[in-house]
């Protein structure tokens, strides 16, 4: 009897014990649940009741109701031939004011035979390239009527500073007036692969807003929908230098609106660009190669020569000054100098920062005008390299030394190349560009220069094809050459 009694308890707790296992966790589950929906409903009355989300959606909506009818998309035929649905390349551009100028980036309508813009009211229009600037990679067209077009706004001597918010407009991968966000990661940026030109102006703005092929050429605005910049270049998984070509990897940069307005005034005005000219020369010294010539540790431009008479020795600059600023704008590099530099005017003065024995001092120059020469020499021949023909041998082109007397002759050509498909070939001797005789490496640079071909022209060039001994005296031969994006 008593071993019943005792088995009674046990029973009873076993009991409760399985009725615990199967009603807690449901119970855990409904206190869960009580609390998700409590969280929940608090969320959905907070978004109810604070209505901040929606002040920035409305912000962001007027930066792009105030901004997409500036924005243009633009079309380029680098063949002859009819207008053909999806031939040619494709790129951005924006209004600059009420004559119906546009501008886009050089390399977005480098070589065009024809041009067409698109408003965002769907309205197409053939424009006219008044000029380009290989050097910035900026170029000015002319739609042919000023009605019902809207000028960008531009935020004319606004200093961009890191963390700003922008927004980016364009044609990524052809979707026409596509607008993207982001802040400025960076200022006073040096991608050296962004610009064509070996000499390209390189001060630029570093954004992660998305950027992609397409979005060449379309503006950078800030958050009163004002113009910044300009879309240049991206930097993708495998070319952190800057490209205009491949996926963004999050890194875009963009042409600071002090460059644009420079050379885009220039432009319109006279088709031409000139820039100033402080009088140095230095070399893109940084880090510790610059502390270890100079003493200085920081950012700048190390001093390595002075022009005589030029407008740094007249200002009292020396070998040996590090330049750290122009204007205010902090030098960064080689590149943001010449960009700062350029900006100005000749016959312009300019605030020069610099530091000497352990002291920053400050001076005042008058630019003079840079010629022309300084910037195309370089780039001329790096263009030429570009397209698979060399007529300087490899020892000049590693200390970075253009012969100019020296006979025009091509030392080699790049296998599978443009100018080898085109018919180049070692041995020949270049003797004339379009009709023009050259006979030096200057004269060359000079006549290609004049025709054109930095921005991606058609030019003929005459070459003295070797003799042999069946042929001891070949004809000359034209062969054609152009640029592509």
């Amino acid at each position: 009897m008593r071993r019943f009694v005792a088995v009674g308890p046990a029973l009873v707790v076993g009991l409760v014990a399985l009725l615990a296992i199967l009603t807690v966790p449901a119970f855990v589950r409904q206190i869960g649940y009580a609390t998700t929906s409590a969280r929940v409903l608090h969320a959905r009355q907070s978004l109810e009741t604070d209505d901040i989300l929606d002040r920035i959606s409305r912000a962001t909506r007027a930066v792009a109701d105030a901004v997409a009818p500036s924005v243009v998309h633009v079309e380029v035929r680098t063949n002859a031939g009819p207008w053909l649905f999806g031939s040619g390349s494709t790129g951005s551009g924006w209004v600059y004011d009420a004559d119906g100028h546009v501008v886009t980036n050089a390399h977005v309508v480098r070589g065009a035979d024809a041009i067409r813009v698109q408003f965002s009211d769907g309205r197409l229009y053939e424009a006219t390239l008044v000029g380009a600037d290989p050097f910035t990679d900026i170029a000015v067209l002319k739609a042919p009527t000023s009605a019902g077009l809207f000028p960008a706004t531009r935020a004319t001597g606004v200093r961009l500073q890191q963390g700003d918010h922008v927004y980016a407009f364009g044609s990524p991968f052809g979707f026409k007036f596509s607008m993207s966000q982001g802040i400025v990661s960076g200022v006073g940026r040096e991608p050296r692969g962004a610009v064509a030109s070996a000499n390209g102006y390189t001060n630029f703005i570093q954004t992660d807003a998305a950027v992609n092929p397409g979005n060449s050429g379309g503006p950078l605005v800030d958050s009163r929908g004002r113009v910044v910049g300009m879309n240049v270049a991206i930097a993708t998984g495998t070319e952190s230098e800057g490209t205009t070509e491949g996926q963004s990897a999050g890194i875009s940069f963009a042409i600071p609106l002090a460059t644009i307005e420079s050379v885009v005034s220039q432009l319109i005005q006279h088709g031409s660009v000139s820039r100033g000219l402080l009088g140095i020369t230095f070399s893109p010294r940084s880090g510790a190669a610059l502390t270890e010539r100079s003493g200085y540790n920081g950012y700048g431009v190390l001093v390595e020569g002075i022009s005589p008479r030029g407008p740094a020795e007249q200002a009292g600059i020396r070998v040996g000054d590090v330049i750290v600023a122009i204007e205010g704008e902090p030098v960064t590099g080689d590149g943001v100098l010449r960009s700062l530099v350029s900006n100005v005017q000749p016959g312009n003065p300019v605030r020069v920062r610099f530091w000497r024995e352990g002291e920053f001092l400050e001076a005042t120059a008058t630019l003079v005008e840079n010629p022309r020469g300084n910037l195309v020499n370089a780039s001329v021949i790096e263009a030429l390299e570009s397209a698979g023909l060399y007529v300087r041998d490899s020892l000049d082109a590693r200390r970075g030394r253009i012969a100019l007397d020296e006979r025009p002759a091509v030392i080699g050509v790049r296998p599978a190349s443009p100018a080898e498909l085109r018919g180049f070939a070692a041995g020949q001797s270049i003797t004339a560009v379009n009709g023009r005789p050259v006979r030096s490496v200057g004269e060359l640079i000079a006549a290609l220069d004049e025709s054109g071909f930095l921005l991606g022209r058609r030019t003929r060039f005459t070459v003295q094809v070797p003799g042999d001994e069946s042929n001891p005296s070949p004809e000359p031969r034209d062969i054609e050459l152009r640029l592509g994006r």
